[in-house]
């Protein structure tokens, strides 16, 4: 969305995407996350429930961190015979260059990769923004931002399975085009399910795809470029 065939960031778009998605989600804690909120409460069921054990983040990286292991020792065992990639078991440096120049092009790796970028910005996010879950709504009627918090019930924005739903599922659709369609359309469902269930605001959910897909993109950038 944000990267062009060359690799690069397409920064003015990005700007101009940033300060549409911060105008929505001002407008979303304002006026909107309410009446979006409790209209979608009437679409909660039991398979968006399950989404949320399927696609929660800790899911997400086991199961890209091990493909990705997985991958790193495929290749070594493949170039086992090759003198030039002898492993230096306790040498970090060559044990660093050696996993990225076996791993760059492994869809596994950028998968985890984007997932890893993703998950460090959510939990920074949430633990400055410190937003009340809807649960404090439908309780006590309490709305609000209580920063500076590691308590789950004040991490609701950004919404941490929307992010790395995205990030994968957005980097999934980027390396295999032909399935675009339905990598988006996954992580939508994700994303409006995670309202549906009551775990989060609308405009937590917006916040947590943007930061799935930039950081999607940034990771693609990145990997491609680096010799």
């Amino acid at each position: 969305m944000f990267i062009s065939k060359q690799n690069n960031i397409k920064w003015v778009r990005l700007v101009i995407a940033t300060v549409v998605v911060v105008c929505l989600i001002w407008a979303g804690i304002a006026k909107y996350d309410i009446p979006v909120y409790v209209f979608l409460q009437n679409y909660n069921c039991d398979l968006f429930k399950w989404f949320g054990y399927i696609f929660d983040g800790k899911v997400w990286v086991i199961v890209f961190g091990l493909a990705t292991i997985i991958m790193y020792l495929k290749k070594t065992y493949e170039l086992r015979n090759d003198p030039t990639t002898h492993m230096r078991w306790f040498n970090i440096k060559f044990l660093t260059k050696d996993a990225y120049t076996k791993l760059k092009n492994s869809n596994a790796f950028l998968v985890f990769c984007s997932l890893v970028a993703s998950g460090v910005v959510v939990e920074i996010l949430k633990f400055m923004i410190g937003r009340a879950r809807p649960i404090f709504f439908d309780e006590f009627g309490i709305v609000g931002f209580f920063p500076w918090t590691f308590e789950w019930a004040f991490n609701s924005m950004p919404s941490g399975h929307t992010a790395l739903s995205f990030a994968g599922l957005v980097m999934l659709g980027m390396l295999m085009p032909r399935f675009k369609i339905l990598t988006w359309t996954l992580a939508i469902i994700i994303a409006v399910s995670r309202v549906a269930v009551g775990a989060h605001w609308p405009s937590d959910v917006l916040l947590g795809a943007f930061i799935g897909m930039v950081m999607a993109d940034f990771v693609l950038s990145i990997v491609r470029r680096i010799k």
